[in-house]
């Protein structure tokens, strides 16, 4: 074979397949591949005109049509699918070659698969993508992680095919072993999260104030074009607007107020569980789809008739729609912020180095999560890369306070009215728990030392103590 492809994707489904014609489009020549052959040739057959692929029957076929080093894109179901496909390709490869799993993979899995194959002379690239189906095709926002010098053979043709900002390419190489996945990761969770708090702003703004869908799409546009600009209030203006053709009633009256996940919120707490760092923003998110699914628990609730506030009190501020674009605004800096401190504590933990500002940076475009703002976080981790929390600040510190009477305000009516605003009380309660000069885990050290001889640190000296406290004078001793 004369010609060699410079890169290669083997998994044919939506994402990989506009992640192969992304990079044909951009000149590049694409070996193709997928487990049942005609969906490679489908592939072919439909976008063959974009540019130049190479379709193999064979994993033999398709290694043996890629240049050195090869750069072979894995882009099937997390998991075992996942260690399959390596199983098959890895035999067949050469020292210096990669595999790049752009999958939603488990960072764990990642740095599993990253030290196997170092081992064998392979170069594993745990890949963050972002951007849906649209974004891999148009320009997704791209996190591999891995060693750098792989990024050096890769990263030219992967910023090649990103979002742009201002020419600026939304790809960076993360950090090694899982570092990209992780970020991933966490970039789903802040989904979640936002997606909560969007979702409360509506419901507030419906039962609350009384707003149809259209009028709280028209205030979702409003906003969409000031500080709060990003894709999800952007989208969500649209999906308030839309009528069901059927019926003729709201889209969104019509659809059933179950949630579903997918996995990357459970795994973006539980590590954060680990880490010892506090989404609670986040995980407020995912138990809120959690309650949401439980249609057993919910229709036993229902049946039982449990009962709400016995009269709703009117929102206590002048304008319920300018109050809940404070709370939203808030709540969603507090969001990024718990999601930027976890990757900064993996960083650590992990050796990884993880610049966030480069996060943020990436973000900027072709992925869920884009916003104005995130120009705002670059440039806060620019001036100071070992900020400690995006809410110390100078813009995020105004913003936060500027909006915390609206923010108590809209809690409030929601705790008064019986309406679950879990992602903005818990953002407030975290903002709270922040700023407070002494919390009750005072007392929690006291009640652990009691039952569990855990012991205690004192305000007054250094040390460990604990108290004898089945004594009678309850001596407190040296620990």
């Amino acid at each position: 074979m004369s010609q060699k492809a410079q890169i290669g994707v083997t998994g044919l489904a939506v994402m990989g397949r506009n992640l192969a014609r992304n990079f044909a489009r951009h000149g590049h020549t694409v070996a193709v591949h997928n487990r049942s052959y005609g969906r490679t040739k489908e592939l072919v057959d439909q976008f063959g005109h974009e540019g130049t692929f190479i379709p193999a029957e064979s994993a033999e076929d398709f290694v043996a049509a890629l240049e050195r080093p090869r750069r072979v894109v894995i882009m099937v179901k997390a998991g075992p699918a996942t260690d399959a496909v390596i199983e098959e390709f890895a035999p067949l490869l050469e020292e210096g070659d990669m595999l790049i799993d752009a999958g939603n993979a488990h960072y764990a899995d990642t740095r599993r698969r990253e030290a196997a194959l170092k081992a064998k002379g392979l170069h594993f690239v745990g890949m963050g993508v972002s951007g849906g189906e649209e974004g891999a095709l148009h320009g997704p926002s791209i996190m591999p992680g891995g060693p750098r010098e792989s990024y050096d053979a890769l990263g030219p043709l992967l910023e090649d095919i990103a979002a742009k900002v201002d020419g600026e390419p939304c790809c960076t190489h993360v950090g090694p072993d899982g570092a990209g996945h992780f970020v991933k990761m966490v970039h789903n969770g802040i989904e979640y999260a936002d997606m909560q708090l969007i979702a409360e702003a509506y419901d507030l703004l419906r039962q609350v104030g009384g707003l149809s869908p259209q009028e709280i799409a028209t205030t979702f546009g409003e906003w969409n074009s000031g500080r709060l600009g990003s894709y999800l209030i952007e989208i969500t203006a649209e999906v308030l607007k839309q009528t069901d053709a059927s019926t003729g009633r709201p889209f969104v009256d019509i659809v059933l107020d179950q949630a579903e996940q997918k996995g990357t919120g459970r795994w973006t707490v539980q590590a954060a569980l680990d880490l010892g760092v506090p989404v609670s923003g986040i995980a407020e998110s995912v138990f809120a789809r959690a309650l949401s699914g439980g249609a057993d628990v919910r229709k036993a609730a229902a049946d039982a008739g449990l009962p709400g506030p016995s009269a709703g009190a009117e929102h206590a501020g002048g304008d319920l729609r300018a109050d809940v674009e404070q709370a939203l605004f808030a709540s969603k800096i507090v969001a990024y912020a718990q999601g930027f401190q976890q990757i900064q504590a993996a960083s650590k933990e992990y050796g990884w180095e993880i610049d966030p500002g480069a996060m943020a940076k990436i973000w900027r475009a072709g992925c869920i999560i884009r916003a104005k703002f995130l120009d705002f976080i670059k440039q806060a981790y620019d001036k100071q890369p070992s900020l400690t929390t995006l809410l110390v600040d100078d813009y995020f510190l105004d913003a936060v306070s500027g909006a915390q009477d609206a923010w108590r305000r809209v809690v409030v009516t929601a705790a008064q009215q019986g309406i679950p605003a879990p992602g903005f009380a818990s953002a407030l309660a975290y903002y709270d728990g922040l700023r407070a000069k002494r919390l009750p885990a005072a007392l929690i050290q006291g009640q652990r030392d009691f039952f569990g001889a855990h012991t205690y640190h004192r305000v007054d000296k250094e040390g460990s103590f604990h108290t004898l406290w089945a004594t009678d004078d309850r001596t407190e001793v040296d620990a």
